[in-house]
């Protein structure tokens, strides 16, 4: 044999060996034959969408699932079905197909809205991280989208990120929608309040916010389901173990104390040293002192509630001048009966409120926040109808509107915290119209979650709803009343709060004089329970005097509410 045949004979029989050495492989690792196979690589990457939710579609293009926008995947290879193009993706280890216009590689891209509208006046803040207010949109205004600040677990948005006039700022997405013609519709055409014109210049009713608004229930933060509350002034809490002995014994389970009242600060909040110097100054405890009443309150197991006085505080005026009521003859702020009111139309004052209300909450630890005196002052419409005073009216808003949205931006704000927030108003406001001070109750008891009515008896006319006594005598007839308007109001709306009222708990002002002992607070909480109004009851006394609280403390052990 040549060695030319050698060669060939060699080469042959190595490829012979080759070959049989493959077949026995094969046979052996059949199995895993795919790992011959070249790997289906993929890329990580979101779905994208102006819709919440994103539809996935089986090897067969059949819909299989959905899932919310933001959910992050893996892409590979892009197909074509039926002239559609999708992109194979994997999710959890299974392999779905998503049309390809949902596929975005960047997370800024997420959110493909682009114009959307208002649905409700609305709040737009300047920034993610504090409550300061750059602005506010009208209702259908259309709204340039920029951006969001995160998805939540439904797909939906929390806040856009928009233009606003020369700026850029964030907006709840809650208040928008997506066309022109939802904006401008009014939730149930306003149908239960069209009849209630502006008549006393408070606002009017039916151009008001009825969207129902689900209301809160935090599982950290327990409302009882019936609150017995006594009321702490600033100074008063300074002997609050003497209260904790007193509640504890009496049946009480909670208490109203102040945060801020006018000319009467509860604390050196930095708040109040960023926003209003002579509030600070002012304040009746040191920030550490406070916490520390605040904290036994709870140790104790009391519900928690801070009040806050809103648009009538005059340290705040002097501070700030510009964001008054004005007397227009001097240009001065406007004095009213002693008090100085920073106007409700001013998003400062909102600000300061609300920027405050989340310290206490956050460095506190309350559980509600009640809101008092938000209203505008009361007996000046003749002045404004002779131009006597000047409203700072910056946005051109009805007073009912204003305080409405204040509400709403406060309310956004506190449950961000889980935490509850609670509106006081004048007994007049269970009436069938707008008052003078721009308080209506459906307005407000759609947007809180708990109104709190102040019908103290000695403020009524004296044969009020034509009752032949005199009403402060006989307070049970006069609230029954009362409390059957405040009935009727709560079912004009789609979704009411709580009703916790204020109790007269002081003797009356007026003659005939009558001492309020327990007979006849309790005349007034049977009242408001036989009319439903159950949800419990607040003592007002304004100097919080134990010694009245003692004579009275039968009221409070009795049980009104049938569990």
């Amino acid at each position: 044999m040549t060695s030319r045949s050698k060669v060939v004979c060699f080469i042959f029989g190595i490829l012979v060996f080759l070959i049989v050495l493959f077949l026995m492989l094969f046979v052996l690792f059949k199995d895993d034959v795919k790992i011959f196979k070249a790997k289906e690589t993929f890329m990580g990457a979101y779905l994208g969408s102006n819709e919440k939710e994103i539809t996935l579609y089986d090897e067969n293009f059949q819909e299989t699932k959905k899932l919310i926008r933001g959910t992050k995947v893996s892409t590979s290879s892009k197909v074509t079905d039926a002239n559609i193009e999708y992109y194979k993706i994997k999710y959890e280890d299974e392999i779905f197909y998503v049309k390809s216009e949902y596929i975005v590689y960047d997370m800024k891209d997420i959110v493909k809205e682009k114009t959307l509208y208002v649905r409700t006046p609305s709040t737009v803040y300047a920034n993610l991280e504090s409550a300061k207010i750059l602005g506010m949109l009208k209702k259908g205004d259309s709204v340039e989208i920029i951006g969001y600040d995160n998805i939540n677990i439904d797909g939906s948005v929390n806040k856009y990120k928009i233009k606003y006039k020369e700026s850029e700022g964030y907006v709840y997405s809650k208040y928008l929608v997506t066309t022109h013609d939802e904006a401008i519709k009014y939730y149930n055409d306003g149908a239960e309040h069209k009849t209630i014109g502006n008549t006393l210049g408070g606002g009017t009713a039916s151009l008001l916010d009825y969207y129902p608004e689900e209301k809160a229930n935090f599982e950290d933060n327990k409302m009882p389901n019936e609150v017995r509350a006594l009321y702490l002034n600033v100074s008063a809490i300074r002997n609050v173990d003497r209260y904790i002995t007193f509640a504890l014994e009496n049946n009480i389970n909670a208490f109203v104390v102040d945060i801020k009242d006018n000319t009467m600060p509860g604390y050196e909040s930095d708040v109040m040293k960023n926003y209003s110097i002579t509030n600070y100054n002012n304040a009746v405890s040191t920030k550490e002192e406070y916490k520390s009443y605040i904290q036994k309150l709870k140790d104790n197991g009391f519900y928690v509630i801070g009040r806050i006085t809103v648009f009538k505080d005059s340290y705040f005026v002097n501070d700030h001048p510009e964001v008054a009521i004005v007397d227009n003859s001097t240009g001065a702020p406007f004095n009213h009966n002693g008090s100085y009111w920073p106007s409700a139309f001013q998003r400062l004052v909102w600000e300061f409120n609300v920027e405050l209300a989340r310290e206490a909450v956050i460095e506190m630890g309350f559980n509600e926040i009640q809101f008092d005196y938000v209203r505008f002052p009361d007996r000046t419409l003749n002045l404004e109808k002779n131009n006597v005073i000047n409203m700072n009216n910056t946005y051109n808003e009805e007073k009912a509107e204003a305080l409405q949205a204040f509400l709403m931006y406060a309310r956004d704000e506190l449950h961000a915290l889980n935490v509850y927030i609670s509106a006081d108003v004048f007994g007049e406001c269970a009436h069938n119209y707008v008052t003078s001070y721009g308080q209506y109750w459906p307005a407000i008891s759609n947007i809180v979650d708990v109104i709190s009515g102040m019908p103290y008896p000695d403020h009524f006319g004296a044969h009020e709803y034509g009752i032949e006594e005199v009403v402060w005598t006989v307070p049970y007839k006069l609230l029954n009343v009362w409390g059957g308007f405040v009935a009727e109001k709560q079912k004009t709306i789609p979704s009411p709060a709580k009703v916790r009222t204020w109790i007269q708990t002081y003797n009356t002002v007026r003659s005939p004089y009558v001492v309020y002992d327990a007979n006849k607070l309790s005349e007034q909480i049977n009242a408001l329970y036989d009319n439903g109004l159950s949800d419990g009851y607040m003592t007002w006394n304004s100097g919080s005097s134990l010694t009245k609280y003692e004579e009275v403390k039968n009221a409070f052990k009795k049980e009104y509410k049938n569990e």
